[in-house]
């Protein structure tokens, strides 16, 4: 039973659910925003938003920490310094999941997760 259980396991073993989330955060860096099914954009949302929180006081150590979570050193370099300032005195709520409606191959609801500004 998964009682009190916060997050969901996305049919995945704990590895290929971290890449899952590591590969859409660094898309999700890199594009903008992403199309995806709406349980994977609630998942990745609390993900990303602790490493923009993160991102903000980019000192040597947070730039460690955000390139072991995201495995990606062009991604780190444009969300400390594209995608943090603009957050700079926002406490929360970075990211916006906009939903689009369900896919039509399975029925699966798919969401948009953007940047807010």
């Amino acid at each position: 039973m998964r009682h009190h259980r916060s997050k969901s396991k996305l049919g995945r073993k704990s590895g290929p659910r971290r890449a899952l989330l590591k590969s859409l955060a660094r898309n999700l860096i890199l594009a903008g925003s992403i199309t995806t099914t709406e349980s994977r954009a609630k998942e990745l949302r609390p993900f990303l938003e602790k490493l923009t929180t993160r991102a903000r006081g980019a000192d040597i150590h947070s730039r460690r920490i955000l390139e072991a979570r995201l495995g990606d050193t062009d991604a780190v370099r444009i969300l400390i310094e594209k995608i943090a300032p603009k957050f700079d005195m926002v406490s929360g709520g970075y990211l916006r999941i906009t939903k689009l409606g369900m896919r039509k191959s399975d029925g699966s609801r798919r969401a948009v997760i953007s940047f807010t500004r």
